[in-house]
């Protein structure tokens, strides 16, 4: 093996292993079963929210993430493996478009890593199905003024009963 093919190894797996340290979320998808046009439609929804979306041989990622300290996944990078990293903007994003995809495809959601904590398939479906952050302040911000919404509205019939 000549000396620039190892350094070239060595500069791949060092990059694997920046991303896997800068993300937030991390989803390891087979990506057997997805057609080119599904594949690029799914990219392209993987950028719009952010998400870095690459093909990555196991040994690389075998070795970042020994390299990062996440252990207990050698038996996940069996096959073709593609990775998502998702972003601190929005570390679900990953898992809901993926899953979305897997849905549609014969796509298999391998496992994911979401701030630090590990989740099988099922966990990163069920990941999936939590809101955006967005939708989730509004529906918290709804909760918090329901109560006050009410009290207005009681006292308002309070006071049109009294001037009848």
């Amino acid at each position: 093996m000549s000396k620039n093919n190892i350094e070239s190894r060595k500069a791949y797996v060092a990059d694997v292993v920046e991303h896997v340290k800068n993300a937030s979320s991390i989803v390891l998808v087979d990506y057997r079963g997805i057609n080119v046009e599904q594949d690029t439609k799914m990219r392209k929804a993987l950028r719009e929210a952010g998400v870095t979306y690459r093909v990555v041989k196991n040994s690389a990622l075998s070795r970042a993430f020994a390299e990062t300290g996440n252990t207990g996944y050698d038996d996940v990078f069996v096959g073709p493996t593609a990775v998502a990293f998702g972003g601190a903007q929005d570390p679900i994003a990953p898992c809901r478009v993926l899953t979305e995809y897997a849905e549609k495809t014969k796509m298999e959601v391998k496992c994911g890593i979401v701030e630090g904590k590990k989740f099988d398939a099922a966990g990163v479906k069920a990941l999936a199905s939590i809101p955006e952050k967005p939708v989730l302040l509004s529906q918290l911000l709804g909760l918090l003024t329901s109560p006050m919404r009410s009290l207005a509205v009681a006292i308002s019939e309070v006071a049109k009963k009294k001037g009848a």
